[in-house]
Order: C-alpha cells, then structure tokens, then sequence
C-alpha cells in the first residue's frame, strides 16, 4: 500500500516516567514533525473544533494550527494531561475530541472557522495521562492503552548516570572531567531523596548538587570534584526518606496498595478496646469501597472463626478498631479485602503473622479471592521496602509472569484462590 494510517495511543503512568519524551522519541524515528499542546485544563471546546468567522478574533482550532505550523498532514500530535479536561458552559471539549480520535470520523474532520473538511486520518495521535478514571468511556474506547510504570533503583541509576547526570553538567556548562558522582552517591540520593516512581525530583535534586558544586569550583578554579554518598547530607540536608520500619505483630498486616504517583505499601493494624459491648470501628480517611471491603473482611473472619483456629466467641464481646495508616492520606479500592481480614484473624487468633510478607486481594463474603491492578506497581512497592514474600490472588497470575524477571528476582509469591490459602502461608 506505501502508506501508513494515522493511529491513536494513549500512555498512562505517574508523574515524571516520560510519557512526553516518549512522544518526541516516536517523532524522531519515524522523521515526522511534533508538535505538542496540552489540554489539561481546557474548558471551551473551540479550542479543538475552532471559532465560527463570525466572531471577532475567531481562530482556527488547535488541530488546524498544528497542521499549518508542521506544514504536514501526518504529524505526531500531542494531546498532553488528557485526563485533566475540563468542562463548563462553553461546550465540554471530551465530546469534541471524540470525532477528532475516531479513525472512522476523521477523515472529514470538519473545523468550524475553516469550515472545511480536513483528513486527519493520517495524524499520529499520542496522548498522556496519569489516571484513567476521569477519562470518558466512549474517548477511552477509541484510544490504544499502553501503561508505563513507575522505576525501581536500578532502573533510576541508570537513567541518572545516562541522562539526568550529563544533562545537569551541560546545563551548568562543567566539564565532565571536574565534576563528577559516584555510584553508591547516586544510590543514597535514589533511596533518600526521591524514592517517587518518576525521576523528576531525582533530576531537580541532581541540579542542586551541580549548582553547589559549581560554586566551589569557581572559588578554586583547579579543583576536580568527586561527589560521594557521604557529601550529601551537607548539600541537600538531611534525607527526606528514611528506611520505614515494617511494621509487625499481633493485628498488624503489611498490605500493598495503587496510587496515581505509583506502588506503595500499606500497613493495617486491628487491635481490641474493650470486652464491654460487640462494635468495630474504622479509621484513616477510607474511601466508601475501602469501608465496605473492611464490613466484609469483619463478617467472613466472625463467621469463620473455629474453622481458621480462632476463639469462635471472640468478636461477640469484643470492640474492634482497625487503622490504616498514615491518617492524613485518603485511601479507597476493594485491594485490600484479604489485609484487612487477615489482621482481624490475627487479632481473634492472638497470634503474629508470618514477617515479611506484603499481599493484595479483594475478599468476597464466601471466602473467594478475587483480582486487582497494578500487580507491577506493588511489586515494585514491595522490592523497595525490601518484602521478598508476597501473596496475589491467583487470577492476577498472568499478570505476574509478563513482569521482567529482574523484577521477580528472589521473590516468592504465594497466588490465592481463596482465603484459607492466605491463612496457611501467614498461620501455619
């Protein structure tokens, strides 16, 4: 055919993984112009479609501008922060877009200033986003989901010593052979300055030390500057974060939660008030199907007490309260449905769990473990907290294999398929 049709992408994945990079890198390989323009924020829909002539100060849409300054008609166009469209009295741009993202409409993409018909079927559309939640169902459908995930240690010391590094000591205008860090230095700054799931605090953090470093070199302009792990604490302070202590003992669980910012771990703790009345209480700003999933694991663990090797009369005088820390951050998802029963058996059990084991799972009243998202994200949460025992539900196994094996490297995973298997691997 010697042609190739436009298509759509869309990259979802944390803040500062490189979902714009990724576009301007497809642009340079395939040779086409880019051109980028965000719509987070954009309330009017003629931003997209145009203004009717009969305005004053009418402009053609952002899409006809882009056309016009390419000089093109198939450009790699961006469509950065599309998860953040706003909308309002003017017209609710989404809607707009759908046309514009459809392959099947967009060969006569219609703006209303050049009221014209336009062929954007030949444009290369990449997207970003962070969350797919606020994006609409029908824009979703038409678009090509690729998930980008946030970086382990070694994948950051990577890109540090290949990109961020060299960028700085450019941007600063030091040659290479002056100023220079070392791997363990790099290392400390990873896990004590910017342990999020992007690079754009390890790069902001990198440029502090180049500038630090450059105004030593300019009070002695022969010195050569090695940076090593123990000078950081003077250029950058104290580090922000610290080895978190995993939290163990009776009631206390480590689960494994998702957020837009990438993996973290989650500790739950359940522990008894008073033998007074029946009652339990929860705290630590949860959402309503965080709320539920802990009515549920309440209910299975009191009606299955004798078989799991608990006191089968123990929750009929006791009032529980379950905690998930840290109380400020608000939490919401069914994932946690296997923690949260498992740290009630701990308690009815009088009995620790099992150390070192993280697990994730949504829990049904008949005991059945069922699956969750982001196995790659938890994983890589439970590697960073130094957790090589996990337990997922045995739906998400597939899941699991697709990861790279430097990830799955000296892990041992236990897969669920229904609540006694968590209990043998924590209990037994």
């Amino acid at each position: 055919k010697g042609e190739i049709a436009g298509s759509i992408v869309l990259l979802v994945g944390p803040p500062g993984v490189g979902k714009t990079s990724i576009g301007k890198s497809i642009a340079e390989s395939l040779g086409r112009p880019f051109y980028r323009f965000s719509v987070g924020g954009m309330r009017d829909e003629a931003e997209i479609k145009g203004h009717r002539r009969t305005y004053i100060g009418a402009m053609p849409g952002k899409l006809v501008q882009a056309l016009k300054e390419a000089e093109v008609m198939n450009p790699v166009i961006m469509l950065d922060e599309i998860d953040k469209m706003g909308s309002s009295y003017q017209g609710d741009p989404a809607s707009a877009l759908l046309e514009t993202l459809d392959p099947e409409q967009n060969v006569e993409f219609l703006d209303h200033y050049l009221d014209l018909r336009l062929d954007l079927s030949k444009v290369l559309f990449v997207c970003t986003a962070n969350t797919l939640d606020s994006i609409p169902g029908p824009l979703l459908d038409r678009m090509e989901v690729i998930r980008l995930s946030g970086y382990i240690t070694e994948e950051k010391l990577a890109i540090a010593k290949r990109h961020l590094w060299p960028k700085q000591l450019e941007k600063a205008g030091v040659p290479k052979t002056r100023l220079s860090i070392s791997d363990a230095a790099l290392r400390a700054l990873i896990e004590g300055y910017a342990r999020e799931a992007g690079v754009r605090q390890l790069e902001k953090q990198l440029g502090k030390l180049v500038r630090k470093s450059v105004v030593k070199l300019l009070d002695d302009p022969e010195a050569k500057i090695r940076i090593g792990a123990k000078d950081l604490e003077g250029a950058l302070g104290m580090p922000v974060f610290r080895n978190e202590r995993v939290l163990d003992g009776i009631g206390v669980i480590t689960g494994l939660a998702w957020t837009s910012m990438g993996g973290a771990t989650l500790p739950i703790e359940a522990t008894r008030i008073h033998t007074l009345n029946r009652g339990f209480k929860l705290t630590g700003q949860l959402g309503e199907v965080m709320k539920e999933s802990a009515e549920i694991a309440y209910s299975y663990v009191s009606s299955h007490l004798k078989q799991f090797g608990g006191d089968p009369t123990f929750f009929d005088q006791a009032f529980v309260h379950l905690h998930v820390p840290e109380g400020a951050t608000p939490k919401d998802g069914p994932s946690a449905g296997i923690t949260m029963a498992s740290a009630l058996l701990s308690l009815a059990r009088n009995q620790a769990p099992k150390k070192g084991v993280a697990m994730t799972g949504e829990l049904t009243l008949t005991g059945q473990v069922l699956p969750i998202g982001g196995v790659r994200e938890k994983v890589i949460a439970a590697r960073r907290q130094k957790i090589h025992e996990l337990i997922l539900p045995e739906a998400n196994r597939g899941s699991y294999e697709e990861l790279p094996d430097y990830l799955k490297e000296g892990l041992t995973v236990h897969f669920a398929k229904r609540y006694s298997d968590v209990a043998k691997v924590l209990f037994d």
